[in-house]
């Protein structure tokens, strides 16, 4: 099955792909093919067949955005091994009206047998720390942009749920709307340097909620 791809940036090192929701980023044991890494390698292996690609980062199935690829594996572990070095940012739509206008959230995240994520205590979870600005509040909904120090799973939509904010259309994370029939998170900038010449390269996509 040939997908187009929404390509951002590609050059022989890494592929830059803004991903769709509902999505996965990479093979579950339900769902081996209908993937991003998926459709990506089979782009790549219709220019060469002998052509590889390796996932550096994923987002969840439900959140659009930038996600990044290397084209070997030299560089898919160069990446990973400073990946603490990069910057990533989001954009998500909330439930309600924020107490902050902005602020720093640290917690200890775990998952239990159901696949939800939580935060405990840090003898039980990973460090996890979002920072998040408000852009705008309108009709009980609350635009703001997201910047994540850690990649934990489901860690933007465990922080924005605990502080009472849960992402529209999160029914996992205790949503009670749905605006946009999808969640209402997407990872629109994404800031690495650069393996090969050390230099900052800056990816973004222009997708926006309307609001």
């Amino acid at each position: 099955m040939k997908k187009k791809l929404n390509i951002v940036y590609e050059d022989k090192n890494i592929i830059v792909v803004d991903k769709e929701p509902h999505l996965l980023t990479i093979a579950t044991d339900k769902e081996r093919e209908r993937t991003l890494y998926h459709y990506v390698l089979e782009y790549e292996q219709n220019k060469h067949k002998s052509n590889r690609i390796f996932i550096v980062h994923r987002l969840d199935k439900d959140t659009s955005g930038l996600v990044l690829f290397a084209k070997n594996q030299k560089i898919k572990q160069e990446l990973q091994d400073n990946w603490s070095n990069n910057k990533r940012y989001y954009q998500a739509v909330l439930e309600g009206k924020l107490t902050k206008d902005k602020d720093i959230i640290k917690s200890y995240i775990t998952e239990n047998k159901a696949l939800k994520s939580y935060s405990t205590d840090a003898k039980h979870g990973l460090l996890a720390i979002t920072k998040y600005e408000l852009v705008e509040t309108k009709n009980n909904l609350s635009l703001v942009n997201i910047e994540i120090l850690t990649g934990r799973k489901n860690q933007i939509r465990v922080h924005m749920s605990e502080m009472g904010n849960p992402i529209s259309g999160d029914k996992k994370y205790g949503a009670k709307t749905n605006i946009y029939k999808r969640l209402a998170l997407h990872a629109n900038k994404l800031i690495i340097i650069d393996p090969k010449t050390k230099k900052e390269m800056v990816f973004e996509s222009k997708f926006k909620f309307k609001f």
